[in-house]
């Protein structure tokens, strides 16, 4: 952090604090008032940027991440297992000292289940759908990231961002997502795809309720993967290419919840095509 005016340069601050921190901090160096209907999770550090402050309040940092919870403390952290580590003597985590410390970390395990109830009630039971067709918006974009594939469709990686669907080989097989129509309207849409010579000819029918529009692949685009040649080490998360935009029509959709659907009609081929998104232009 950089701020030459106020904060000395190599500055180091020993207090633990969070990505949550962010915002109430820069709020308070610039000397803007936050304005929110509920209460921010983080505090401002500038106190301690500035060395103007003598007491600072013990805190407790918690990490939620694929129903894992772990909480922080100053000088511990409990991980979602149990185990307990000193931080401070041991930053790299190799000993777990629970066994010497059974009542924090207790204690610190009745803190994670605290927070558990307050934050992650009803997380499990979300069921929104994704919107479609906001009057303000002219666009919305459907990527396969959000989409559910039925069938032998597969992701391009098990990390959903970034992904394409690839493996699109049946008639049977389908790429769907929930969506709620908030307006009803017209909507041309435009598809992003790649295609082997040798599988070009497919086609595909994009379909809402009682609404189709039938599309056929007409062009091959059959670019590489890219960007393992900028990794020092191999990622895990999907790696991309250059998918090939399609307009496909246009489609009429009415107000109301639920599924938009694609699947293929004919197969010319081995498969349909790789598909990495819908973009949707609000025309009517």
């Amino acid at each position: 952090m950089q701020y030459p005016k106020a904060i000395k340069a190599g500055t180091k601050i020993e207090q633990i604090a969070g990505a949550i921190d962010l915002l109430p901090t820069l709020a308070d160096l610039a000397g803007i008032k936050h304005q929110s209907s509920k209460p921010l999770d983080g505090i401002s550090l500038k106190p301690l940027l500035l060395k103007n402050t003598q007491n600072w309040p013990n805190r407790l940092l918690f990490s939620h991440w694929g129903g894992r919870i772990s909480v922080r403390s100053q000088q511990h952290r409990l991980d979602h297992t149990g185990k307990l580590y000193d931080m401070v003597a041991d930053p790299s985590q190799t000993i777990n000292v629970a066994a010497q410390n059974l009542t924090l970390s207790s204690q610190l395990q009745k803190e994670i289940d605290a927070w558990k109830k307050e934050v992650l009630i009803g997380i499990s039971e979300d069921k929104r759908t994704f919107p479609v067709g906001h009057i303000a918006y002219k666009y919305t974009q459907l990527p396969a990231r959000d989409a559910q594939p039925q069938g032998g469709i597969k992701r391009s990686n098990k990390y959903p961002n970034a992904t394409f669907m690839t493996h699109w080989t049946s008639i049977n097989d389908a790429i769907v997502w929930e969506i709620e129509v908030l307006e009803e309207g017209d909507f041309e849409v435009e598809l992003y795809y790649t295609c082997p010579a040798n599988d070009v000819g497919s086609t595909f029918q994009l379909s809402f309720n009682q609404q189709t529009l039938t599309a056929q692949i007409t062009e091959a685009h059959d670019p590489p993967l890219r960007g393992m040649e900028h990794d020092r080490f191999p990622r895990m998360e999907s790696y991309i290419k250059d998918f090939k935009p399609l307009k496909i029509g246009t489609i009429h959709l009415e107000k109301g919840i639920g599924k938009l659907m694609l699947k293929a009609t004919d197969i010319a081929g081995k498969q349909v095509m790789d598909f990495r998104l819908l973009m949707l232009e609000r025309v009517r």
